[in-house]
């Protein structure tokens, strides 16, 4: 690495900028200033960086708008970009646009440091592959904003780093995630930031078809196929040509649909339910489920080589419970989007007791949750006696706590999930393997937990 870089470091608040070049001196960079974009596009023609930090909101010219002309007349110059915490849209169009990464603010120094040091060695890299230089040119953005993907957790803020980067490329993405975690959103993203935005959508639910109609429905069918087939029909793959198919719940898929999916994925080419002709699409596959797809390889309920084929690019999207951070946000968002035209608040005391809540039903349940509650409030404040929480899980009463000790809530806890699996034990008639399917856990998760709670048959 070389001794010194040199970094351009571009906000409109003075102070802003004076605080990150005293950082970054006390490292031996470096630094530069500008106010605006504009300024910061006449300083990046007149001098060789090795790193550009961009924020977005800035007046004259804003940082995306200046992103894109950095990225199309120095592809190689990684811009390193700053944004509010839980603007996801804003995120992940930085990220499709071409920046290297982005932070929130306010950030940490020592994640911005680590940041800074990866984003210069990059550029390093860069000046050795030129052929990377073709890659990183010429993106340009999309105007259209989808459904806010709301988040402030580090969890997340990756996801969205992960829809960034993969958007523009034509490649099979696998979602996985808890029922309610935002799977079809972030399917959305991907096919809002894509090069085949103006292509069709297509959205099947394998789930939701029965295993006899699955094949005509994703195939289609020719006339006197079977019993009802009266007139041809077009399945899902060729409505979606030149565009997107998501399939969600991909593991409901039978064995046999599964060969002639792969087929498809592989040669695109496919023969209607009844037909002779072979039909060649051209589609980028987007697929999301709730299950663990290798322990269903394992058990041999779905094809090893789907598996691979499908898991080109993956994104794990974590539930609700493992990014508590975000349900202040999330509530907010929901108490404007069914407020109406009131200005609904919630308590701190609401704020808590969702936050001490387990949400097996992820920001789903969240959701339905706070548009109930905005029902219910007659004034402007959303207050606990407004939140009504599941008081059955699996069948199983939630205890109610009878001590005012500050671990009652964990003992509860604890409680409910020892009889939740051991419910399930007994109903799977204490086969592990349909255990951790009926709970949609990892088998691995379900021993530990058998053994932590001391369960026997």
């Amino acid at each position: 690495m070389k001794p010194h870089y040199r970094i351009l470091v571009v906000d409109d608040e003075p102070a802003s900028r004076l605080n990150i070049k005293d950082i970054l001196a006390d490292k031996r960079f470096l630094t530069d200033e500008a106010e605006d974009g504009r300024r910061a596009l006449q300083r990046i023609s007149e001098n060789p960086y090795d790193l550009v930090l961009l924020d977005i909101r800035m007046p004259k010219m804003d940082g995306l708008t200046a992103l894109k002309e950095i990225v199309k007349k120095k592809p190689d110059l990684p811009v390193l970009v700053f944004t509010a915490y839980g603007s996801s849209a804003k995120a992940i169009e930085a990220m499709k646009l071409g920046a290297f990464d982005y932070i929130t603010k306010p950030f940490d120094i020592d994640e911005l440091l680590e940041t800074v040091k990866r984003a210069v060695r990059h550029k390093e890299l860069t000046e050795e592959v030129s052929a990377l230089r073709g890659r990183l040119a010429g993106i340009e953005g999309l105007d259209f904003q989808p459904e806010q993907l709301i988040s402030k957790s580090p969890a997340m803020q990756n996801v969205f780093k992960m829809i960034g980067k993969v958007a523009r490329s034509d490649a099979t993405v696998l979602l996985q995630g808890e029922t309610g975690t935002g799977k079809e959103l972030v399917a959305n993203a991907l096919w809002h930031h894509s090069t085949r935005r103006s292509a069709p959508f297509i959205k099947v639910n394998c789930a939701a078809i029965p295993d006899g109609l699955m094949e005509s429905e994703l195939f289609g069918h020719e006339r006197g196929a079977f019993t009802g087939a009266e007139l041809q029909r077009k399945g899902r793959f060729e409505l979606a040509d030149k565009g997107t198919l998501f399939l969600d719940e991909v593991a409901e898929m039978s064995p046999a649909l599964q060969s002639k999916f792969l087929r498809v994925l592989e040669q695109g080419e496919f023969h209607r339910v009844g037909g002779k002709d072979t039909i060649q699409v051209d589609v980028r596959v987007i697929a999301a489920t709730n299950k663990n797809l290798e322990a269903e390889v394992r058990e041999g309920r779905f094809r090893r080589d789907l598996y691979f084929r499908l898991q080109v690019m993956q994104i794990e999207i974590p539930p609700l419970r493992e990014r508590k951070e975000d349900i202040p946000l999330l509530v907010d968002h929901f108490l404007k989007k069914y407020g109406g035209k009131r200005t609904l608040y919630a308590t701190k005391e609401v704020y808590q007791q969702l936050k001490d809540y387990p949400w097996p039903g992820n920001v789903r349940e969240l959701e339905n949750v706070i548009q109930r509650a905005t029902v219910l409030a007659q004034g402007k404040y959303v207050t606990p006696e407004h939140i009504a929480l599941a008081p059955m899980m699996s069948g199983i009463q939630v205890p109610i706590p009878t001590t005012s000790s500050p671990y009652a809530l964990r003992e509860i806890l604890a409680k409910v999930e020892r009889e939740v699996i051991l419910k399930a034990l007994e109903v799977s008639k204490w086969n592990r393997t349909k255990t951790a399917a009926l709970l949609k856990i990892d088998r691995r998760v379900l021993f530990s937990k058998i053994k932590e709670y001391g369960l026997k048959k």
